[in-house]
């Protein structure tokens, strides 16, 4: 899926079936539709003002299309490998990147790739500009890394190792600097790029591989979707969710953004829905009246008075989630504290300092590449 830069009630979304999609939110109703690719539709992304959207596929194709008019894509980019991503450079309507067996820069006044960027890997299944510093960008790698890009440099300028695949990376629209990651191991890992050898945070409470994530506009949460079938919101600087959806039809997610109004977050997952879900669950749609707001307002001030207090907090941090995944999570729990408890044998019968303490953050980093 897809969010347009302008428009709060279009997005758009593409299918394994090669078809694309417009939608209107409001009306809860499909605006436009095409097939646009003979195979998997890999990536989709608005250009900054709106008026054109990018899609690539299994076709090897890069497709361009104008949201006015949606029959005949206006531009077509043949590549030479399969692609897998596609963004958008922010504050230029004509470059945007794609991925696949290297990283190439295209413009759109142009047939052939601007410039191929490459560190010697199989593949790059993800690829993400930076809305701030919109000359880098990111990509996710099979041999398990994330690789920084400029487009000012001739070759790649960092990356970072972790014992797992990253699925996919958002950067923080509020920080130009930092940037979260949904990795195979469960977790999201938040870095800075100034310091990569270590995560500035671990977020954790997914059962499953995170299989997508996106920010709110604030910078201040992101949602991730994962693949145990239910969605977290997470605050920045907390290591753990501050929410949690799901219902008994929802099966794998496959995409989650966050709605530039900060109200909604949208799902799409395997079987073939879009869902809506509200950012704060008890929020109150609508106008409100004065009476109603004043009394909300209140309501709030009071859980914040009393945060502390153990009752309430048992009852804010409360959730209920699918047996699947509380059983699970008990399994984890369980593991894990067999490997501490193993660790802390070993060490027990050691010679002193000779096994280190290795923080919870730097235990799934392997190493830094410059």
């Amino acid at each position: 899926m897809a969010k347009h830069p302008k428009s709060l009630s279009t997005i758009a979304s593409g299918s394994y079936d090669g078809e694309v999609r417009l939608w209107n939110l409001t009306k809860k109703k499909c605006i436009n539709s095409i097939n646009g690719h003979d195979r998997f539709v890999r990536g989709l992304c608005f250009n900054p003002d709106g008026t054109r959207l990018f899609s690539v596929g299994d076709d090897s194709t890069v497709k361009v299309w104008n949201t006015e008019e949606f029959e005949t894509p206006s531009h077509t980019f043949i590549s030479q490998s399969v692609l897998y991503g596609v963004s958008c450079q922010w504050l230029n309507d004509k470059v945007f990147a794609t991925c696949g067996d290297v990283v190439q820069l295209w413009d759109i006044t142009r047939s052939q790739p601007t410039s191929t960027l490459k560190w010697g890997v199989d593949s790059l299944h993800h690829i993400a500009f930076n809305q701030i510093d919109t000359n880098v960008l990111a990509s996710c790698a099979s041999d398990r890394s994330i690789i920084l890009y400029d487009t000012r440099e001739v070759k790649p300028m960092r990356k970072v190792i972790m014992k797992l695949k990253t699925n996919q990376l958002a950067w923080n629209p509020m920080e130009a600097y930092v940037f979260t990651a949904a990795n195979e191991d469960y977790n999201c890992y938040s870095y800075d790029t100034r310091k990569l050898e270590s995560p500035i945070n671990v977020h954790k409470d997914h059962v499953a591989a995170v299989t997508c994530i996106d920010y709110a506009p604030t910078g201040l949460e992101f949602v991730t979707g994962s693949y145990d079938k239910t969605i977290r919101i997470f605050e920045s600087h907390h290591g753990h969710s501050r929410e949690i959806y799901h219902t008994k039809r929802m099966q794998h997610l496959t995409s989650v953004i966050w709605s530039l109004d900060n109200k909604f977050v949208l799902s799409a997952s395997d079987e073939m829905n879009i869902r809506i879900w509200k950012a704060n669950a008890s929020e109150k749609l609508g106008t409100l009246r004065p009476r109603e707001r004043t009394a909300l307002e209140y309501n709030a001030t009071l859980k914040e008075k009393f945060a502390a207090h153990p009752q309430v907090k048992r009852i804010a941090r409360h959730r209920q989630v699918p047996k699947h995944v509380y059983h699970e999570r008990n399994q984890q729990l369980e593991s894990k504290k067999k490997l501490k408890r193993k660790e802390e044998n070993i060490r027990k019968h050691s010679k002193k300092n000779s096994i280190p303490y290795v923080s919870e953050k730097k235990k799934n980093v392997i190493s830094e590449v410059v």
